[in-house]
């Protein structure tokens, strides 16, 4: 006999609509989840939709013998931007394919490591900004390093400085802030109100997001380089099994995909500081290994396999921010249903959206002792190395897992690192408690922090 799986009374024929805040999804989904635990569905414009909260319902949905990314909702939206992206691409489209073979090879852990300098110096420009800033002015946790990241990824990715750390801020980050949440509000609206309200603004934001893209491109065709970047293989490089290369279109989509994908890192790292400033103990240890292994020499990629723990701090802020806040999954096409889950104790339709909640997931009581505690002694060694697969799925799952994820993983260590050596920080108002939104990413709201220069 199985289970039903759970879901909010609704209104007729608009469903649960009302459960769900176009202007912040995701919170309203971990609500939802604190209410109907480790799984639950809602019936929106009449589409069900079912999510997953806890780490063996995750797990099993991550066989990809069984289950597939689903492309759909707010990613087909983005197409609009992107079109058929290695985010966006569907199962189904070749280009897929064409895309990960040529550009895969640029964001190895190998290939990224060239990048550490880059990002390094870039990440000591932001401290050295802060450093001249009246330490009893308040400055915006992710508005900065929302700027940092568009600097690297646009210095790494395709050889060009924006000097965005200072002055106006890159209009890149308001473009993709506007189209990506306009992406996530379109698929719960009727077609007509997207059209006649909503169109103009996110056409303008998608346009500003490509000429993003075709700037980067006009720069290197006025700038030659010998960099063998990641825009040089777009440029250059084909296919090894089709022998097709990317058009300039093309090399547009990806140029505007990666900033897209990698805007979740300084979410990780200003929910990182968030938690550290509330438990100060963990700044104080991570500080003593910070200066152990480092000391005042230069910060090298060698140094990065030696710090355990500011890795844990990563690791412990991906898990309590879900800055990447969930992803999508559906049974593959040949299923016959219905789909049991859970050993039987539910099953779903054959054709089911599913969404795994990365909130619930990552606070699941029978994985993590004390969950909603910032411990990050437990992503440490070999307490992190039992955890299981489920519960270790920030970065998405298998095939579509995300392809710039060790960059984004090294971007995280070294910034946390740069501002752990160089600045001191604390909160602007000591009362702050954290507060989400965001869209395909979850950032802090509201949260200022004062800086000055380290006090040694």
């Amino acid at each position: 006999m199985t289970t039903p799986i759970p879901k909010p009374p609704g209104v007729p024929l608009l469903g649960n609509i009302f459960d769900v805040d176009p202007s912040n999804t995701w919170v309203s989904l971990q609500k939802l989840w604190e209410k109907y635990g480790e799984i639950f569905k809602i019936q929106v414009l009449g589409q069900q939709i079912v999510f997953v909260g806890n780490v063996a319902l995750c797990e099993e949905l991550c066989d990809e013998k069984r289950f597939r990314k689903y492309v759909g909702g707010p990613i087909v939206e983005i197409r609009n931007a992107v079109h058929a992206s290695l985010f966006t691409a569907f199962e189904n489209e070749p280009i897929w394919g064409v895309h990960h073979r040529i550009l895969a090879p640029q964001v190895t852990p190998a290939a990224v490591e060239g990048h550490f300098p880059e990002i390094r110096d870039c990440a000591s420009e932001l401290t050295a900004k802060w450093r001249d800033v009246n330490p009893n002015s308040p400055v915006s946790a992710i508005g900065e390093l929302n700027r940092l990241d568009i600097e690297t990824t646009t210095l790494c990715f395709y050889g060009r400085r924006l000097h965005g750390l200072t002055g106006p801020e890159p209009p890149m980050i308001k473009a993709m802030d506007g189209a990506t949440g306009e992406a996530m509000k379109r698929p719960n609206r009727p077609k007509l109100l997207n059209w006649l309200l909503h169109q103009s603004r996110f056409e303008k934001d998608c346009k500003v997001m490509r000429q993003y893209a075709a700037e980067c491109l006009e720069y290197r065709k006025t700038h030659p380089t010998d960099r063998k970047d990641m825009l040089y293989t777009m440029l250059n490089a084909k296919d090894p099994d089709t022998g097709k290369s990317l058009d300039e279109q093309q090399i547009i989509d990806e140029i505007v995909t990666m900033p897209i994908g990698s805007s979740t890192a300084p979410c990780v790292i200003a929910s990182a500081l968030y938690y550290l400033l509330k438990t100060p103990s963990c700044i104080a240890t991570a500080r003593e290994e910070v200066d152990s292994v480092v000391g005042d020499g230069e910060f090298t990629h060698a140094h990065l396999e030696k710090l355990p723990y500011c890795a844990g701090i990563v690791r412990e802020s991906l898990r309590l921010s879900a800055a990447a806040p969930g992803f999508n999954i559906e049974p593959l096409p040949d299923t016959q249903g219905p789909v049991s889950l859970g050993g039987g104790k539910y099953q779903v339709p054959a054709k089911q959206t599913m969404i795994i909640v990365l909130h619930g997931v990552n606070r699941d009581p029978a994985v993590f002792a004390e969950p909603e505690a910032f411990k990050p002694e437990r992503m440490v060694g070999e307490a992190f190395d039992k955890l299981p697969a489920g519960a270790k799925k920030w970065f998405g799952n298998g095939k579509r897992v995300c392809y710039g994820r060790h960059y984004a993983w090294m971007w995280s260590v070294i910034v946390l690192v740069t501002l752990l050596r160089e600045v001191d920080f604390e909160m602007a108002d000591p009362s702050y408690k954290l507060k989400q939104d965001g869209w395909f990413n979850l950032r802090p709201v509201g949260f200022d922090i004062k800086v000055k220069p380290r006090a040694k």
